[in-house]
């Protein structure tokens, strides 16, 4: 980095650190938008369009990007608190977040989350700023073979979560995966199991289904006992030592959020991947390579850590192709672009060159709203995870009316309300008959884009299913695939044969 460039890069800080009056606000409404089933950063953004054109380009970009960013970490609160993912991102937050919850660890959890999300955000920020050039070229090599492979990172998922009951670990993945298939075909627009219901010709939406499976089906669950927590894990009163005790769990695995965030950030350099693919795949590899497999599922920090981190390193991962390239990595940054091109910037590597200001400060921008998110939010893991002991009478009707509401805003259809509901009916038969809901969700968001990427695939190749591996970076990414098959089992045996030897 040139002198020139770090003058800048310094002058661009302090401007932004001068626009804390907008970021402080901007932040405590993304918290709320991402905290509400539905919402998400991109049409709050669109809400206030007019408010945002009307802004200088400078304080427009600040205050989207602090929306974005904020909106990311929102999401996870009630995925932790009352196992509702605010968005597709945090779906596999739940896993971990939500069984430290009902063990009276609400305040950890919350703290855990926060610090990941904080450190893996503002890390993949400071090297998407480094390695702008080179990440902006992945996007170019990551067709439909590669793509297919990163599906099945987050698919092979299901096979983790089936290592604890096979068959119904596999009937639910498989359910999910045929209600993904529900809709007109990618390739010829043949309709699958609609029913004749125009609604589902698009597919299956998934915030119905998320916030269904998960939040209605658990709300379903609780109102069978008086509070969320279990009786072994009544919470203390609001204290900041559990805050710092969750400060340090996430701090001694620091390598781990550094790794499960760069996973993000390569994904959310790829144009379509998005959130949801990345805390997945960052899940599925935490859980192959670690130590204590076992252990995921039942509140286990490292299984909060990687989907955490994982999904707000794609908040800088998004920023790269539309500023190196012109193409939004996701939603909010095609809002961008628009804002963008409305005060008239120019894209493409000329960006830095022409206004510097702008590229940096978009960074900046994702940086200093990290850290001073960090600094404002980590105190409030104190009161929020009081959520928890609110009896069940009151909690259970509110989350049920605000899921539905969620579900009911992308699209506004009164029959994805009841789509939702249908779904928590589902979920509540699953949970109480042991299948895992999170296999069946998986398959829903997974699966659809796992079969868009097959059949265009098979389109360009005229059906040669060698097409597969026909590219050297798929190769490379097939080998990798079944190197996190193959490895943990070889991991998890020579574990049992070292239990074995002493025992003896």
């Amino acid at each position: 980095m040139d002198s020139s460039t770090a003058s800048i890069l310094v002058e661009v800080f302090f401007e932004t650190i001068g626009y804390w009056y907008i970021i402080i606000p901007t932040i405590l409404l993304g918290l709320i938008v991402g905290g509400i089933p539905g919402f998400s950063a991109a049409n709050t953004i669109i809400i206030l369009m007019p408010l945002t054109l009307a802004l200088d380009l400078q304080s427009g970009l600040v205050f989207m990007i602090s929306l974005y960013c904020a909106a990311r970490m929102g999401a996870g609160i009630p995925a932790i608190l009352v196992n509702i993912p605010g968005t597709a991102g945090a779906a596999a937050t739940p896993l971990d977040g939500y069984p430290m919850a009902k063990q009276g660890k609400g305040q950890q959890a919350l703290a855990i989350s926060f610090v990941a999300s904080c450190i893996g955000g503002l890390l993949t920020t400071i090297i998407a700023l480094a390695t702008m050039p080179i990440l902006a070229r992945v996007g170019f090599y990551m067709h439909s073979v590669e793509m297919i492979v990163v599906m099945l990172f987050g698919i092979s998922l299901i096979a983790s979560i089936a290592a604890q009951d096979m068959v119904k670990g596999l009937i639910a993945g498989f359910l999910g995966l045929m209600i993904g298939s529900i809709g007109t075909d990618v390739v010829y627009a043949t309709p699958r199991g609609t029913f004749g219901i125009l609604e589902l010709y698009d597919g299956v939406p998934l915030i119905p289904a998320l916030v269904g499976l998960f939040a209605v089906s658990e709300a379903f669950v609780i109102i069978e006992k008086r509070v969320i927590v279990t009786h072994e894990g009544e919470p203390k009163a609001p204290n900041w030592s559990d805050t710092f005790e969750g400060v340090n769990i996430a701090l001694k695995r620091w390598v781990h959020i550094v790794w499960t965030s760069i996973i993000g950030l390569v994904i959310g350099v790829i144009p379509g991947a998005g959130a949801s693919i990345a805390s997945f795949v960052a899940y599925q590899q935490s859980r192959s390579f670690s130590e204590t497999p076992e252990l995921y599922g039942t509140g286990h920090p490292e299984g909060l850590i990687a989907p955490e981190a994982a999904n707000n390193g794609v908040t800088s991962g998004t920023l790269v192709p539309l500023l190196v390239l012109g193409i939004p990595g996701g939603a909010t940054a095609a809002i961008m672009l628009v804002v963008m091109q409305f005060h008239g910037v120019s894209f493409g590597p000329s960006l830095f060159e022409d206004q510097p200001k702008v590229g940096y400060g978009m960074f900046m921008a994702m940086a200093v709203s990290y850290v001073i998110m960090f600094l404002t939010i980590l105190p409030l893991s104190r009161y929020m995870s009081r959520v928890t002991t609110i009896p069940t009478i009151y909690l259970a009707p509110m989350i049920i009316a605000f899921t539905l509401v969620g579900g009911f805003v992308p699209r506004e259809y009164m029959f994805d309300m009841y789509l939702a509901l249908g779904f928590g009916v589902l979920g509540y038969i699953a949970r109480r008959t042991g299948y895992h809901v999170a296999a069946i969700l998986i398959g829903v968001i997974l699966g659809p884009l796992l079969e868009k990427y097959f059949l265009w695939s098979l389109k360009k190749s005229d059906g040669d299913i060698m097409v597969l591996f026909s590219s050297t970076l798929g190769n490379i990414l097939w080998v990798a695939f079944a190197m996190s098959i193959i490895l943990p089992i070889v991991l998890g045996m020579r574990r049992k044969r070292k239990l074995e030897v002493p025992a003896e």
